[in-house]
């Protein structure tokens, strides 16, 4: 069951002020980040922003399935191949970048694969809910609405077998 049956819609342009928001955020805080981590699918644009806006070069993806439909979920989050080279995040500053926080177990699970590997992790997100069990470093904006996000509002045009 949803926290809330209220939507929220975020546009494109919306979206470009969420990028410039945390981007102001991340900067007034005085981290710098070596490298910025997106979880696919929800925050790779966010990542590539980010990249873009704090003029971070080095971008990287995890891709971790949860979400199997609107608000149904495995039982846990699973990261899905390839991943990161864990080595190659020794010692590394990290800005993880997702869309939602929402119940933040994708973040957890991002975060405890990263932990004994980063100098320092922090999360950047477009929104968080009042339930996500991980709180971002930096957040746009905080609801307890369904969000319809500009890239996954739509059906998507084909069907493919799981």
């Amino acid at each position: 069951m949803r926290v809330s049956d209220e939507h929220e819609k975020l546009t494109w342009s919306g979206f470009g002020d969420a990028i410039d928001g945390l981007a102001r955020q991340v900067v007034a805080s005085g981290f710098e980040p070596d490298l910025i981590l997106s979880v696919a699918r929800g925050g790779l644009a966010l990542g590539m922003g980010l990249g873009y806006a704090l003029d971070v070069k080095n971008l990287s993806a995890v891709n971790v399935e949860f979400y199997t439909g609107v608000d149904t979920r495995l039982p846990v989050p699973i990261m899905l191949p390839p991943t990161p080279d864990v080595v190659a995040l020794d010692g590394l500053r990290i800005l993880i970048a997702d869309d939602i926080a929402d119940t933040g177990l994708t973040l957890q699970h991002v975060q405890e694969f990263c932990a004994d590997h980063v100098a320092e992790a922090r999360i950047a997100t477009v929104y968080e809910k009042a339930r996500s069990v991980v709180k971002p470093d930096y957040c746009w904006k905080q609801t307890d609405a369904w969000i319809d996000f500009p890239w996954s509002s739509r059906e998507p045009l084909v069907s493919r077998a799981r």
